[in-house]
């Protein structure tokens, strides 16, 4: 490739770590597709005949077939996809496909490749979380009245329904999925024709190429274009929140399946057993999910990196942006589907969650704010007679809706039977209408409103 200037080989070595070919390989389609561009675009401009461009096209498509049914043969000797593909190019057409390279570089070839690479997987990814929402939107609705108890530092809080638990899922996928569709928009600009760092004399319609590419516009700067990799940044951070919130709900999961809690149980499509124990059923969908989370989070740091101190424009340590970005967005597109699959797998234990809803005084702050809105009592002194009258019931071993109203009159004299009213969890999650809570005709609402959204048939 660059004969004219060396005079010898490079060391078996050099060979070794300049190689990128069997990474960027799976480039093969994006860089296929942006090499037919650019050449539409010279025949066009009247930079190769328009016989050459329909020779590299039609090799191009050669090649494409070549590699889709396993016969191509990749070289490292040639270093990386493009090389590959234009060494191929010449075998099928002959001189026609040296007139290529014209008016391009390595640096925005590669630099459009991965902008075509990443906007795929942006797409793949959205597709993804979208049906993710759609199984949980759809288990909400079916579990809209199922109660449950809400917990804040692991401990019983509040009765919710199994419902609304699920449905904030829903919103944190919607608010992923916001931040993908942010990061393809800005990444949505074409790099070819900038070149290897200051643009080309030769009249290129760098419009018709973004057009053909589907990209909104050409980029504005030359070098900023062949340098930049905010692109794939931006994916990963996105990325990595998203697997944040995949992995707190792979770590609920985990916990619910525990026989200590027992409020959930998955199917053996979605467990595994033990090589010693045959009593075992372990939820490692969740786990793996749990785990995955932590390469995604490193291949966002990796990349802050490599590029932290890297003047412009192009430098070799750009080789390094697609590795682990591309296994990190794969990991991430796996475990989307995998909670996607559990989330239609599991099957709540509707009895035990009733009960360890009622369980740890659940209903405490339905007390106090029923003597808030009963006996007109200042809430911090309600606060304090409800957790005389929780003392009460845990010094008696009931729960709150079976301590006596004696015992209860004991710490306040005013109170009347109608306190039973809200103190069981079906009534205190009915209670919860304010907009967002979770009472279960607001769920059924939420869930109803979501499936709509997401094209789902209800």
């Amino acid at each position: 490739m660059w004969g004219g200037r060396f005079a010898s080989g490079p060391d078996a070595i050099m060979t070794e770590i300049n190689a990128s070919i069997d990474v960027d390989r799976r480039l093969y389609a994006q860089d296929i597709a942006a090499s037919k561009a650019h050449a539409a675009m010279l025949a066009k401009q009247g930079i190769i005949s328009r016989d050459d461009g329909a020779k590299i096209a039609h090799g191009l498509d050669t090649i494409l077939s070549e590699i889709e049914s396993g016969r191509f043969r990749f070289k490292r000797a040639l270093e990386d996809i493009h090389m590959n593909v234009e060494a191929r190019l010449a075998d099928l057409i002959g001189p026609a496909a040296g007139r290529l390279h014209t008016a391009r570089s390595r640096n925005d070839q590669v630099a459009t490749d991965f902008r075509l690479w990443v906007r795929d997987a942006i797409d793949a990814i959205d597709r993804g979380l979208a049906g993710y929402q759609r199984a949980l939107a759809e288990t909400a609705l079916a579990h809209a009245a199922t109660v449950m108890p809400g917990f804040t530092h692991l401990q019983t809080a509040q009765p919710v329904t199994f419902g609304h638990h699920l449905l904030a899922y829903v919103e944190m996928a919607a608010r992923d999925r916001g931040r993908f569709a942010d990061a393809r928009k800005r990444l949505n600009e074409n790099p070819l024709g900038s070149a290897a760092l200051a643009g080309t004399s030769f009249r290129l319609d760098r419009t018709l190429t973004s057009r053909l590419l589907g990209f909104d516009r050409p980029t504005a700067n030359s070098l900023d274009a062949v340098s930049d990799r905010d692109f794939v940044i931006e994916t990963l951070a996105a990325a990595s929140i998203t697997a944040m919130h995949l992995s707190r709900f792979a770590e609920e999961i985990v916990i619910w399946c525990s026989p200590l809690a027992g409020l959930l149980r998955l199917s053996d499509r979605f467990t595994t057993g033990s090589s010693i124990m045959p009593q075992k059923r372990n939820p490692d969908a969740a786990e793996l999910v749990r785990a995955k989370t932590g390469r995604i989070f490193a291949a966002l740091q990796g990349l802050l990196v490599v590029m932290k101190g890297l003047p412009l424009a192009y430098q070799k340590d750009m080789q390094e942006d697609k590795e682990s970005a591309m296994e990190a967005l794969a990991a991430l597109t796996l475990c989307i589907a995998a909670m996607t699959g559990m989330v239609r797998d599991m099957k709540p234990d509707v009895a035990r969650m009733r009960e360890a809803a009622g369980a740890g005084y659940a209903t405490a702050t339905d007390l106090a704010d029923w003597l808030v809105r009963t006996l007109k009592m200042p809430f911090r002194e309600a606060h304090h007679v409800t957790g005389r009258i929780v003392a009460a019931a845990e010094k008696a071993g009931v729960a709150l809706e079976a301590l006596p109203l004696a015992a209860m009159r004991a710490v306040e004299p005013r109170i009347t039977r109608k306190v039973y009213d809200v103190l069981s969890p079906e009534r205190s999650v009915r209670s919860r209408v304010t907009h967002g809570g979770t009472a279960p005709a607001n769920v059924t609402r939420a869930a109803k409103a979501w499936l709509k959204r997401l094209g789902a048939r209800r």
